[in-house]
């Protein structure tokens, strides 16, 4: 008989695509995940699983390198942030569809934040697609989800790991997956051709941006942090402190560490290695577990 799991997902840009690995990992050592608690991208791989798309999702990141996640990114100058992020929700409608939560085979829940309202918003029926989007919206950077009082931003702003919102039925085991996680960074071996001719263009690319951006925002010439490293520290360091503050809160039954420092927050392109890190991890984490209940 399957054990059943409730799995709690968290939110960290680029390193929650080893959520892949850790969901198939389960799988194969006969687990049965029965619902899925997500914040951002957690609430992103816990939705396509939850729609039977991931293994087209898993295959869709292994083609991405740099200049392919760049062509993804429509750039903005606007008020609430760089990136409207219609290119990249376009490609993700061929995994996302437009179901309504409440009729997935799974329970499934996302979260994201009321800034407005200054409020926690957990999604629980209506359009999965739109929850998604709702969840990922990463402060200045993709532009918020408007409702008629209120603005929605990305969930980790006030709960990265949601195991207040897990689903709990009698004997199951509540995992939560933690990819901002203090820990000694893992790196597989995985070949990658001509991957220095593609960071140089796609460095020059990002170059050309900045240009444009300091035409609109002159920036200090001292500050040797460019605008996506400001970002991205910020950012880290905001989902790094709510997921220790959701850890002192909740004791799950097996916690999955992912180091913070196994890619940036937007290294999409490092896919592979993330669901590879993410496979590893949760063969560690369950084998510990195993190995203490035979006591």
């Amino acid at each position: 008989m399957k054990r059943k799991v409730s799995l709690v997902l968290s939110g960290g840009g680029a390193r929650g695509i080893a959520h892949i690995g850790v969901i198939e990992e389960l799988e194969k050592q006969g687990f049965e995940i029965f619902s899925v608690a997500g914040t951002s991208m957690g609430a992103l791989v816990g939705g396509v699983y939850a729609l039977g798309k991931m293994e087209a999702y898993k295959n869709w990141l292994f083609t991405l390198d740099k200049m392919k996640v760049f062509g993804l990114l429509d750039f903005t100058l606007g008020s609430h942030g760089l990136v409207k992020g219609d290119k990249v929700f376009k490609k993700m409608k061929e995994f996302i569809s437009d179901a309504n939560i409440e009729d997935l085979n799974i329970h499934y829940v996302a979260v994201a934040t009321d800034i407005l309202n200054k409020m926690e918003v957990a999604f629980t029926k209506g359009s999965i697609y739109y929850a998604i989007r709702a969840s990922i919206a990463i402060p200045t950077l993709l532009t918020p989800v408007k409702t008629e009082n209120g603005l929605l931003v990305d969930g980790g702003v006030i709960n990265n790991i949601p195991m207040n919102h897990a689903k709990r039925i009698p004997n199951d085991i509540l995992i939560a997956v933690n990819v901002n996680a203090n820990v000694p960074v893992y790196k597989p071996v995985i070949s990658k051709k001509e991957s220095a001719i593609k960071q140089s263009v796609y460095q020059k690319k990002i170059q050309d941006f900045y240009r444009q951006l300091r035409m609109y925002k002159p920036s200090n010439p001292k500050q040797s942090l460019g605008y996506f490293d400001v970002m991205n520290k910020t950012i880290s360091l905001m989902t790094y402190q709510m997921s220790q503050m959701s850890l002192a809160n909740h004791d799950p039954d097996i916690l999955i560490n992912v180091s913070r420092d196994s890619c940036a927050m937007y290294d999409f392109y490092k896919a592979e290695e993330l669901v590879e890190i993410g496979r590893r991890a949760a063969n560690e984490s369950l084998a510990a577990y195993n190995s203490k209940a035979d006591r």
